[in-house]
């Protein structure tokens, strides 16, 4: 039976699930240990996630409201936002920007480009609703550490009348910037506060900077994350492996075991509380929690992805390309797997068919960085079969 990756699980974007009493501020400061960090590199300044920059005014100016004359503003905006000529904005999942950043880089990940949605919709007086979409469960890696990623879209449109909650269905626009499936049912997605928003950012920023080994500036964004929406569990997930990584095996499982009270059922955090637990030396705890695990989740991501990485070191390469080939059918949007089949199927002489999946592992990559390491390796195969 495959294991659980023993390593740092962290949610970028991540979906939430629904707790019988509401966390409060309280609960959030109560995890904190503000004298075991250094001060953060930058302020944080949360409050100008959303803040609108002057080069933003003018393009409202510019090119929105000429088009007002004969549309809604929130149609305006959508066709701003989708014309090619305009924008010409480009999918990025390098770090998570906000508004005006992604404006200025005209990039970004789903959750800055809809951040910046959302900044030009409260500045047009546009009605902006956000929601998760609760897709099959998304993961990415960095080395050791796993992300867990969700997906965030917006709708902009007007309510009818001041006191209703109904929006106007005639001039209601979904803008999603990493389309799910064409149909997503009620219930697969879930209607979230701005807070939330500005919480999922903050946690992203955390993972980012966590994953960059900044640790001082990873601990003060996932506290602001707690801090500006409570009920927002991915960030106490964040703020428990923190405090692993930095040594603090006590108050990491502390707050993970809080944490899994408020979602039992979420194998990432149980993974890093068995992590935690093993580090105090409460092994049995830990052994049981990961037979948990094994019990929820028998093949877990990354577990033949790893499987098959080891399987090409020791030089088994029919092996490797069956395991990446089992990832692939699993998660067909992951850039990686593409490019380890493709590395396998090179070995055996397969290479027509490694050269369409450095072709597809190119066409998914999330950040430049990715997309030019692929479509580097793709033309040495391809000048390789012509030679």
């Amino acid at each position: 039976m495959a294991k659980a990756p023993l390593a740092t699980i962290l949610a970028l974007a991540l979906t939430l699930a629904g707790c019988a009493v509401a966390p409060t501020t309280a609960d959030a400061t109560r995890f904190a240990a503000d004298a075991l960090f250094a001060p953060p590199s930058r302020p944080i300044a949360a409050d100008r996630v959303f803040a609108v920059s002057e080069p933003m005014r003018r393009y409202i100016v510019e090119r929105i409201e000429p088009l007002q004359g004969t549309r809604s503003r929130q149609r305006a905006l959508v066709e701003a936002l989708r014309a090619k000529d305009e924008l010409k904005l480009e999918y990025d999942a390098a770090y998570t920007r906000n508004a005006a950043e992604a404006f200025e880089a005209r990039t970004g990940n789903c959750l800055s480009l809809v951040i910046m949605t959302g900044a030009f919709a409260r500045e047009l007086g546009v009605e902006a609703r956000y929601r998760v979409v609760n897709e099959e469960e998304t993961w990415a890696r960095r080395g050791d550490i796993y992300f867990s990623v969700g997906h965030v879209n917006i709708t902009l449109g007007r309510r009818v009348g001041a006191m209703t909650a109904r929006f106007d269905d005639s001039e209601r626009f979904t803008v999603d910037f990493q389309p799910p499936p064409a149909f997503v049912p009620y219930g697969r997605w879930q209607e979230i506060e701005e807070k939330t928003v500005l919480a999922m950012y903050l946690n992203n920023r955390a993972a980012e900077t966590f994953a960059e080994g900044r640790l001082d500036d990873a601990y003060w964004f996932a506290r602001e994350a707690m801090v500006r929406d409570p009920a927002f569990v991915a960030a106490y997930n964040t703020l428990g492996v923190i405090y692993q990584r930095r040594g603090h095996f006590a108050e990491a499982a502390r707050v993970l075991a809080w944490a899994l009270e408020r979602e039992p059922r979420n194998t990432s955090i149980m993974n890093n509380l068995a992590n935690a637990w093993a580090d105090l030396g409460r092994a049995a705890e830990a052994a049981r929690l990961r037979e948990r695990i094994a019990r929820l989740d028998p093949e877990p991501a990354f577990a033949w992805f790893n499987q098959g990485v080891a399987a090409m070191q020791r030089g088994d390469y029919r092996a490797a390309r069956d395991l990446f080939e089992k990832e692939v059918a699993r998660a067909p949007d992951y850039h990686e797997f593409h490019f380890w089949l493709a590395l396998a199927l090179a070995k055996l002489g397969e290479t027509e068919e490694a050269g369409r999946h450095l072709a597809r592992a190119a066409e998914t990559a999330t950040t430049r960085e990715e997309y030019d390491r692929y479509a580097a390796e793709l033309r040495r195969v391809r000048s390789a079969r012509v030679h």
